[in-house]
């Protein structure tokens, strides 16, 4: 008689599902999933929605961080140490559905199942890059380009499956929080890429693929150089594809001398 073999995990059904540890949540839109300095005492994977990450400085003055996507985790900071505190606010910007992980059931599993570590892993060292490439972003791209990279991102440019290029409601003053500018720079910015057809917007952002060539040409819409940005790389495997159809395109517009001959 053949002894019965262990079922394999399955990180999906455990991600999508509640059980040991773990329950479903769902938030509407501006409904917080926790609070700065509240305790960090779970983990939450974002199935459905759109949520930001959120940080106040002790005069008061909020900035954003970073804004989230389905297949995130969320306070994955809880995982590091026991007790600790949250570093920053997350709230929904979408209605969102989330799967809620106990601390100690994150870490059995971490420690049970190596497939579920090496997924988890990947994730943190995607974010990781993701926040050098936000960082690098801040120190060296004007305005103009940041603006352009948030919104191509939001819409999920350079990501795998298709863009959705009408991207969540978001003000601009939360905008200006991330692009690191005033409200009034967002707005005139914004004016410029709807003059140049890169996005349209009324109530709700929409996203055209054009809006690239903010990023990819040396100049940008208003003829001002700008620096090269530094991308996941992913978003730079997208990029130089791009530049190379361009390449190509110019070659084939320009033949060389030699060719006419």
């Amino acid at each position: 008689m053949t002894a019965p073999t262990d079922t394999p995990f399955n990180i999906t059904a455990f991600l999508a599902q509640a059980g040991r540890g773990r329950r479903l949540v769902r938030l509407s839109a501006k409904q917080v999933f926790f609070a700065q300095g509240t305790r960090a005492d779970c983990v939450f994977y974002l199935q459905t929605g759109r949520a930001k990450l959120t940080v106040v400085s002790e005069r008061g003055k909020e900035a954003t961080i970073t804004l989230l996507t389905s297949g995130d985790f969320i306070g994955e900071e809880s995982i590091a140490s026991a007790p600790s505190q949250r570093m920053a606010t997350a709230t929904a910007v979408t209605a969102c559905t989330a799967l809620r992980i106990d601390r100690d059931e994150m870490v059995r599993v971490m420690h049970e199942q190596h497939g579920f570590s090496d997924f988890f892993l990947s994730f943190l060292l995607q974010r990781g890059m993701r926040t050098q490439a936000d960082l690098v972003d801040q120190l060296f791209n004007n305005s103009e380009k940041r603006l352009a990279r948030i919104l191509l991102l939001m819409a999920e440019f350079g990501q795998s499956g298709e863009p959705e290029p009408l991207i969540p409601p978001i003000t601009q003053e939360t905008l200006a929080e991330m692009v690191g500018t005033t409200r009034s720079r967002v707005s005139f910015f914004m004016n410029k890429f709807r003059q140049h057809g890169f996005i349209e917007y009324n109530a709700r952002i929409r996203v055209h693929k054009s809006l690239l060539q903010v990023i990819l040409h040396d100049q940008t819409p208003g003829g001002r150089a700008a620096p090269a940005v530094l991308e996941t790389p992913l978003e730079k495997r997208k990029l130089a594809a791009a530049q190379r159809i361009r390449k190509g395109k110019k070659q084939t517009a320009n033949p060389s001398p030699s060719s006419s001959n």
